[in-house]
C-alpha cells in the first residue's frame, strides 16, 4: 500500500513546492541576499526570533532556531534594525551592491524589564499568522512561585490559558482537551516519555539549561506531527562562547550546578548541567528503621556542545538522562527514567537555503522489583526510538518563508518483562516486543501578500507501519479473538497513511490589532493506556494496530489579538472546537498491566472539545503579569458507556482562572504572587451499594457524573538579589506554597460510616497545605 504511493507523493510534494513559489517567482528581479546570525554579546548563545528589520522598504524577518536569518533586497543603501525582547535594538547602515554575509551581537538591556513570558518581537502575536503559541522567556520563569521553590517550566505553561493541570503539583497536563498523552514533548528534537520527577511534583527539565520553549496549542505547523493536542518545543543552552562560567543553586530538597564555556578560541561552546534531590539523605537520619532505609530520589543530566567548522557548516551535540530511584526497606523498589541523544548538522547550500540534519535516540525506561522471599520478581519495560530527520528552510523573498523535509522514526515497545529466581513463586513471562515505523514528508509557506494579511500554509503526508516478529490478534467489540496470525521479522501486519493540512491566517486591522484563523489536522500512533486517576510512570505505551486505529483531531479556531499602551499591554481571544476520531479508552475492572491481550479491554470512540480563551498580559515596567481564563468543555462517546452518549473526560473543567503577578520592588527586591483557580475534575462516584457475603460493593451508573470541589492556592514568591559583582551573583529566593493552606481535594474515596455501616461516608485525601521553601542561588 505504501509502496505504491511513493512516487505520486513525490511528485505531489513537489508540484506544490512550485504552486508556493509561484507568486513571488511572478515579480522575480535582480536583488541580493543579506545572511548572517544574530547572538548575544555577552555569552555568545544564539538568539532564537530576533527581528531583522529594512526600515526603508518595511521588509522583516526573524531569526530561526539557530540564530540564523536571511533577507533579500535590490541594490542600494538601507537601515538595518535588529531587535529582540530584552536587548538594545540596533541600526546599522549597510550598503548593498551583491549578497552580504553580516552577522551581529545585540546587547542586554538592563534597564528594560523583560517580558514575562514571551520572547517574540513585541507586534509578532498581531502580523504572525500562527495561533495558539506561547513563548516562554527562562527569565521571566525564574521569578513564579512553584512547590518546594524549584523553577518548572511545566508547572509555568499550566498557568497559560487552554492549559491545563493534571493534579496537585503535578508537572502533567492537558491542552485543549486532550489527554496527557497527546502532547509532543520535544528536548533538542527528542521525544520525552515521560516527562516527571517523583511521580509528577517535579518535570524532568532543569530551567538552568533550558534557551527557549515554544508551546503550540493549536494550528501547529506542518514540521510537527505524531500528536493531536499540542507540541512543547524546549531548546537546551548551547554554552558561553566567550568566557567559563558556573551557576547553579541549593535548596531544601534539591541542588543544581552548570557549567559551560568556550571551545577553541569562541568556533564552538558547551555547557553540561545536573540536579539532584536528597530527601533520602535526610530519611537514612531517622531513628525509623523503615524511614532510614527507604530510597527517594531523582538527578538528572544535561550536556551539550557546538562547533563551527566553517562559515556553512556547524554541528551540535546535545544529550540528557535522568532517572528516579524508590525503594521501601529492601521490599520494594522502583526505577524510571529517560535518555536523550541528539546530533544535529546546519548547513548553507547558499545564502537562502538552509539545511538542518538530525539523528535522534530516545529512551524511556521503567523496573519494578518486589525483594519479598519467595515471591520476588523483576518487571521491566521501555520504549525506544530512532529517528532520522532532514529539513529545508528556503527563505525564498522577502514575502516568502518555504519548509519541507522528511522525517524517518523507528520505535520499539516492549510492554513488560517478568523474570524472577528459581524460589519464586511467580511465573517468568515476556509480553511480545512490538516494533513499528513512521514516515512523515511535509512541505508549507509563509507568505505576506501585502502589508495586512499574512497566511501559513500546508501539508503532512504521514504514514505509519506495524511490523512483525509477532503474533498480531483481532479482536470483535466484546474482546473475544477474531483471528491470529503469526508475522516474521519485517512483514508488515498493518499499515495507515493519512495527509494532514495545515492552514493560518492573519489579518491586521487598524489600531495594531489583528484577527486571525487557522485549520489544522493531526493524526496519533502511539497511545497511553492508564486508568488512574493520574498518569503514572507505569502505564503502558501501545502501538497503532490491526484493533487500534489512529487517533485524529480536526481543529478549526479563530481570535482577536490587540496590543495597545505603546505595545506595553497584550489581548487576545481564541475560539476553538476540535473533533477528535479513535479515541481509546477501556472497560470497567480493566486490567492493562501485564497483559498480552491488553487490546482486548480497550474501547474505541469519539471526542469533542470546544471553548473559549481569554488572556492580558501587561509586558513591561516595575509590575508585570497576566489574566488567564478558560471557559471550555472537553467530552467523549464510546458505544460501551453510558449507552453511547457523550459524557465529560477527566480532564473536563468549565472554568480555569490564573493570575500572576510580579512586582520589581527595587534593584534587589522581586516580590510574586499566582493564583490559580478551577472547577473540580470529572469523576465517577457511586450511585448505590449492597452487601454482598459481608462485604459493601458499590453500584456506578454513569462515567463522570460528578464533580470533585472546587480548587484554587495562592503562592507567594521573593528574591533577594546579593550586591553587584562583576565575576560574582547569588540571590535567595523565598516562596510559599499554598499560602492560605487550601485543602484541595486529590482523591475522594467512599467507604461505610463505621458508626452505622448502612451509611456511606467520602472521605477526602489531601496532598498538600502550606509549604514554605527557600533556594540559594549563584553564578560565577
Amino acid at each position: 500500500m505504501l509502496k505504491g504511493i511513493r512516487y505520486p507523493l513525490t511528485s505531489l510534494f513537489l508540484l506544490i513546492a512550485l504552486f508556493l513559489l509561484f507568486p513571488s517567482r511572478l515579480s522575480a528581479q535582480i536583488k541580493y541576499t543579506i545572511k548572517g546570525v544574530i547572538k548575544d554579546s555577552v555569552s555568545g548563545e544564539t538568539l532564537i526570533r530576533a527581528s531583522v528589520k529594512i526600515l526603508e522598504q518595511d521588509k522583516a524577518t526573524s531569526t530561526n532556531t539557530y540564530g540564523f536569518y536571511s533577507i533579500s533586497t535590490g541594490a542600494g543603501d538601507y537601515t538595518l534594525q535588529l531587535s529582540y525582547i530584552g536587548y538594545r535594538t540596533v541600526l546599522r547602515k549597510v550598503s548593498v551592491q551583491g549578497n552580504q554575509n553580516l552577522s551581529f551581537e545585540l546587547a542586554p538591556d538592563k534597564q528594560l524589564k523583560e517580558v514575562v513570558v514571551s520572547s517574540r518581537a513585541s507586534n509578532e502575536q498581531i502580523t504572525r499568522p500562527q495561533m495558539g503559541l506561547d513563548k516562554l522567556n527562562m527569565e521571566g520563569v525564574k521569578n513564579i512561585p512553584v512547590l518546594l521553590g524549584e523553577r518548572d517550566i511545566l508547572k509555568t505553561i499550566q498557568l497559560l490559558p487552554g492549559i491545563k493541570s493534571a493534579g496537585e503539583g503535578n508537572s502533567g497536563f492537558y491542552v485543549r482537551g486532550g489527554s496527557s498523552d497527546q502532547n509532543l514533548i520535544l528536548l533538542d528534537e527528542a521525544n520525552v516519555y515521560n516527562a516527571s520527577h517523583l511521580l509528577g511534583f517535579f518535570s524532568t527539565f532543569n530551567s538552568d539549561a533550558i534557551k527557549d520553549v515554544s508551546v503550540y496549542k493549536g494550528g501547529m505547523p506542518a514540521q510537527y506531527g505524531g500528536r493531536l493536542a499540542s507540541v512543547v518545543d524546549i531548546t537546551m543552552n548551547e554554552g558561553n562562547r566567550k568566557e567559563y562560567t558556573a551557576e547553579g543553586g541549593v535548596g531544601l530538597i534539591a541542588s543544581r550546578l552548570k557549567v559551560e564555556g568556550p571551545i577553541k578560541n569562541g568556533k564552538g561552546s558547551f555547557m553540561l548541567g545536573g540536579r539532584r534531590t536528597y530527601a533520602d539523605l535526610f530519611l537514612k537520619l531517622s531513628s525509623d528503621t523503615a524511614l532510614s532505609k527507604t530510597v527517594l530520589y531523582f538527578y538528572d543530566f544535561n550536556a551539550k556542545a557546538n562547533y563551527k567548522l566553517n562559515e556553512n557548516n556547524t554541528i551540535y551535540i546535545s544529550g540528557y538522562f535522568g532517572k528516579d530511584q524508590l525503594g521501601l526497606n529492601k521490599s520494594f523498589y522502583f526505577n524510571w527514567g529517560n535518555s536523550t541523544a541528539t546530533f544535529r548538522w546546519n548547513h548553507l547550500f547558499s545564502d537562502k537555503i538552509f539545511s538542518n540534519t538530525s539523528l535522534i535516540y530516545s529512551d524511556y525506561d521503567y523496573a519494578i522489583e518486589n525483594l519479598s522471599e519467595g515471591s520476588d520478581f523483576r518487571v521491566t519495560s521501555i520504549i525506544r526510538d530512532w529517528n532520522l530527520k532532514q529539513d529545508y528552510q528556503y527563505f525564498a523573498s522577502s514575502s516568502h518563508t518555504l519548509r519541507f523535509g522528511i522525517n524517518a522514526s523507528h520505535h520499539k515497545i516492549r510492554p513488560g518483562e517478568i523474570s524472577s529466581s528459581s524460589s519464586s513463586d511467580v511465573n517468568n513471562k515476556v509480553i511480545t516486543s512490538r516494533q513499528g515505523t513512521e514516515w512523515a514528508m511535509y512541505i508549507s509557506d509563509e507568505w505576506k501578500p501585502s502589508n495586512s494579511l499574512s497566511l501559513n500554509y500546508g501539508l503532512r503526508a504521514s504514514s505509519f507501519a506495524l511490523f512483525g516478529p509477532g503474533t498480531i490478534k483481532k479482536y470483535d467489540g466484546n474482546g473475544s479473538t477474531v483471528s491470529s496470525k503469526e508475522y516474521k521479522k519485517g512483514e508488515i501486519a498493518t499499515s495507515y497513511f493519512y495527509l494532514e493540512p495545515r492552514f493560518a491566517a492573519s489579518l491586521k486591522l487598524s489600531g495594531n490589532s489583528s484577527v486571525k484563523a487557522s485549520l489544522t489536522r493531526n493524526t496519533q500512533n502511539l497511545h497511553l493506556l492508564s486508568n488512574s486517576t493520574a498518569s503514572l510512570p507505569t502505564d503502558t505505551w501501545v502501538m497503532s494496530s490491526r484493533n487500534i486505529k489512529p487517533e485524529i483531531a480536526d481543529q478549526v479556531s479563530v481570535g482577536y489579538y490587540k496590543n495597545f499602551f505603546k505595545d506595553n499591554f497584550e489581548f487576545s481571544s481564541e475560539l476553538y472546537y476540535k473533533k477528535m476520531e479513535n479515541q481509546i479508552d477501556y472497560k470497567n475492572a480493566a486490567n492493562l498491566r501485564g497483559n498480552e491481550d491488553v487490546e482486548s479491554e480497550l474501547l474505541f470512540g469519539k471526542g469533542r472539545a470546544y471553548g473559549v480563551e481569554l488572556f492580558l498580559k501587561k509586558r513591561y515596567g516595575k509590575y508585570n503579569g497576566w489574566l488567564g481564563y478558560t471557559l471550555s468543555r472537553t467530552e467523549r462517546s464510546f458505544d460501551g458507556i453510558d449507552e453511547g452518549n457523550y459524557f465529560p473526560a477527566k480532564q473536563d473543567r468549565t472554568h480555569d482562572v490564573s493570575l500572576v503577578n510580579i512586582y520589581n520592588l527595587s534593584k534587589r527586591w522581586t516580590l510574586s504572587a499566582t493564583f490559580v483557580y478551577n472547577t473540580g475534575n470529572a469523576v465517577t462516584y457511586p450511585s448505590g451499594k449492597y452487601q454482598l457475603d459481608g462485604h459493601t460493593e458499590y453500584y456506578y451508573s454513569e462515567r463522570n457524573g460528578y464533580r470533585l470541589p472546587d480548587y484554587h492556592r495562592l503562592d507567594f514568591g521573593a528574591t533577594l538579589n546579593g550586591r553587584s559583582n562583576k565575576r560574582y551573583k547569588s540571590s535567595w529566593t523565598f516562596s510559599v506554597y499554598n499560602l492560605y493552606n487550601r485543602k484541595n481535594a486529590y482523591i475522594v474515596e467512599f467507604k461505610d460510616n463505621p458508626d452505622d455501616l448502612k451509611r456511606t461516608q467520602a472521605v477526602q485525601t489531601s496532598l498538600f497545605g502550606i509549604i514554605p521553601s527557600v533556594t540559594w542561588n549563584f553564578k560565577y
